[in-house]
């Protein structure tokens, strides 16, 4: 069973940067995928980015891709989602999630955290 608890949300004008964090419990997080999801007011969740265990692999959706960067610290039992150059339509809240293996598609990801708010002001 893992465990996973974001931190790091919080209000921030057009333009600005946040770091999200998600730490997850349990012994085998080194191998395990990790992604991060969000939803906004009104809307389905979507798929942000995600990356395999061994950091050998990264998916990120194409409204993201110069912007955010998702990185993991094995060690930590941690995986990062680097923001920059937030819009306001990057508001919702944000999810980690893990999964066997690396996907896009939240079916496949067994195990979910409670969500960091994220809201950026124009």
């Amino acid at each position: 069973q893992v465990q996973l608890a974001e931190s790091g949300g919080e209000l921030v004008q057009a333009g600005g940067s946040l770091i999200l964090s998600c730490v997850g419990s349990g012994r085998s997080f080194s191998s395990i995928a990790m992604g991060w999801f969000r939803q906004a007011p009104g809307k389905e969740r979507e798929f942000v980015a995600a990356i395999s265990g061994g950091h050998s692999s990264i998916y990120k959706t194409d409204s993201v891709q110069e912007r955010f960067t998702i990185s993991r610290d094995d060690a930590k039992n941690t995986v990062y989602l680097q923001m920059n150059n937030l819009r306001p339509e990057d508001t919702a809240v944000y999810y980690c999630a893990a999964s066997v293996g690396l996907a896009r598609y939240d079916y496949l990801y067994m195990h979910w955290g409670q969500g960091t708010q994220v809201t950026v002001s124009s």
